[in-house]
């Protein structure tokens, strides 16, 4: 397991990854993007950023970096920034395959991404993947599973992904949608030769949004590294749009509204990896003090209140403009 390697870290960061959805591609579902990047979101603009957000999180301590095939072009601004540090070999790379970026590097496209878990895509991405990050690849996970998704029933898929593990490459997915829970149980189950697929699980996880939170558990439980993502909320847990329970932790603390909603997540004794999905290194450096949020039971049972009921988180995030 590629996870191992951050057993031996010893900086309190090492446990925050950071996820390049919102800066591999001109547009995303994140409030308060338009003042994050600005206008000028040209690739190499978008390059840059993407490298210097690389830079300071390794340099804080982050071991982690995750991208994926439809996070337009963060695999490649990942693999460059890998092939500038080559004696970089403690860090553990992720990315995924199941959806196709559309937009052709626009934020006003009719749809940005094409989602299909058939064995013809994930052969072409998996080569696409291959091209761009070589051995360096740790971990390609199925991009958003739910229970209905052919990757859990589909024998040939559980076969090409078998073959890839045997190869080094260690296989997980990531789910969405207000089933979470029951795609993690249903992927669990998923076996080849007697043996489990799947060795790690992605899932949002958040103050609002804490319903995959048992079978995360269950995940952890039976051995797969849990990585969380969206502990932001896509920007709703971010000091202009939080909660004003998160605000008032956030001053008792005195740190940050994100600072408390990541340490909310990290807390949790099955998070294993918890994904910063900041744009800027200002927004990265206060997300990386979750790692030294201290909270209480009063503080934490305000917190706990303000979880929604996942049909009505859903429904607000398939609401959020792409910006």
């Amino acid at each position: 397991m590629p996870f191992a390697r951050l057993a031996t870290a010893t900086t309190p960061t090492c446990h925050i990854g950071l996820g390049l959805a919102a800066v591999g591609r001109p547009g995303y579902i994140n409030l308060g993007r338009d003042e994050d990047l600005g206008d000028d979101r040209s690739v190499e603009t978008l390059r840059a950023r993407t490298h210097e957000l690389l830079d300071a999180a390794y340099a804080q301590g982050v071991r982690y970096f995750d991208a994926a095939r439809s996070y337009g072009r963060s695999e490649e601004f990942l693999a460059d920034w890998l092939h500038r540090n080559p004696g970089l070999n403690d860090v553990v790379v992720g990315s995924k395959w199941g959806y196709t970026y559309t937009a052709d590097w626009t934020t006003d496209a009719e749809k940005h991404e094409v989602k299909d878990h058939s064995v013809r895509t994930y052969d072409r991405q998996r080569a696409e993947t291959a091209e761009l990050l070589g051995d360096r690849l740790d971990l390609y996970q199925i991009h958003s599973v739910t229970p209905d998704s052919p990757a859990l029933t589909d024998k040939e898929l559980h076969t090409r992904l078998a073959e890839a593990a045997a190869r080094g490459t260690t296989i997980g997915f990531s789910t969405s949608g207000p089933a979470q829970a029951d795609a993690i149980r249903a992927a669990l189950q998923v076996t080849v030769d007697g043996e489990p697929l799947f060795r790690t699980v992605q899932s949002t996880y958040n103050a609002l949004e804490t319903s995959a939170a048992p079978a995360l558990a269950e995940a952890h439980d039976a051995g797969l590294t849990v990585i969380v993502k969206e502990g932001m909320a896509n920007g709703r847990l971010a000091a202009a749009h939080a909660p004003d329970a998160l605000k008032a932790v956030a001053e008792e603390t005195s740190l940050s509204c994100d600072a408390v909603a990541l340490a909310l997540v990290l807390r949790q004794p099955w998070a294993g990896v918890v994904l910063s999905g900041a744009a800027t290194t200002g927004q990265l450096a206060s997300n990386l003090h979750a790692a030294v949020v201290d909270l209480d039971d009063e503080q934490l049972s305000r917190l706990a209140a303000l979880a929604e009921e996942p049909e009505e988180y859903w429904r607000r995030r398939g609401q959020l403009p792409w910006h």
